[in-house]
Formats: structure tokens, sequence, C-alpha cells
């Protein structure tokens, strides 16, 4: 059985930071294509990031790129999100996917992937 599941999720001040992680079990780790996602209430999930396990290159949505960093530990099967100078807007539940296939024209797109956590929750509030 495939799990994902994410922590390191909370309630920050504008400006500060955090690090998501997400373990993954029951899935062939280094063969898969990985990411983040998010929702925010009343909207779409969005893709945020990802990793594409072919070639190790990144992709990040052009809200985040520059303050958000996407890593992974292929010992540990754990996929990080490290998030700096957070803002209002980023306050949403993050999600972590990983696909069986990898479109990196459509990284972004909940489509493709096939197994999803269940979500940690970020708030960014003074």
């Amino acid at each position: 059985e495939v799990q994902l599941v994410e922590s390191g999720g909370g309630l920050v001040q504008p400006g500060g930071s955090l690090r998501l992680s997400c373990a993954v079990s029951g899935f062939t780790f280094d063969a898969a294509s990985i990411g983040w996602f998010r929702q925010a209430p009343g909207k779409e999930r969005e893709g945020v990031s990802c990793i594409s396990r072919s070639d190790g290159r990144t992709y990040y949505a052009d809200s985040v790129k520059g303050r958000f960093t996407i890593s992974s530990d292929n010992a540990k099967n754990t996929l990080y999100l490290q998030m700096n100078t957070l803002r209002p807007e980023d306050t949403a539940v993050y999600y972590c996917a990983a696909a069986t296939t990898f479109y990196s024209w459509a990284w972004y797109r909940t489509r493709w992937y096939d197994y999803w956590g269940q979500g940690t929750q970020v708030t960014v509030s003074s």
C-alpha cells in the first residue's frame, strides 16, 4: 500500500519559515516524480513544486520561486519543502503527491498524480 504522510505545517508569522516533510512508503521512491500542491479555501488545488526523478530537475510555481525549495532524501524516502519569506497568501493545506509517469510540461496538473497524502495545514498570519 502506498502511503504519503505530510508533517511540519503550523502557524507562522509573515516573513517566517517552515519546512514540510513527506514520508513515502510502499512506492519506488527513486522511480517516481513527486511534488507539493496546495489548496486554499474556495480555490482549486495548485502545483507548488515538483522533482522529476528521471533527471532531478525541479519545478516551481511562479508565486513561490526564490522563496521555496524542494528537496528529497532517497535514503529516508522523504520529500521536503523549505518555505521561506512566507506570505499570508501562502496559507493553504499542503499536499504531497507522487506520479508513476511524469510530464514536465504539465507537472502542476493534479490529474497526473496517482498518490496523495492527507495534507498539512499552513497558516501565515500575524
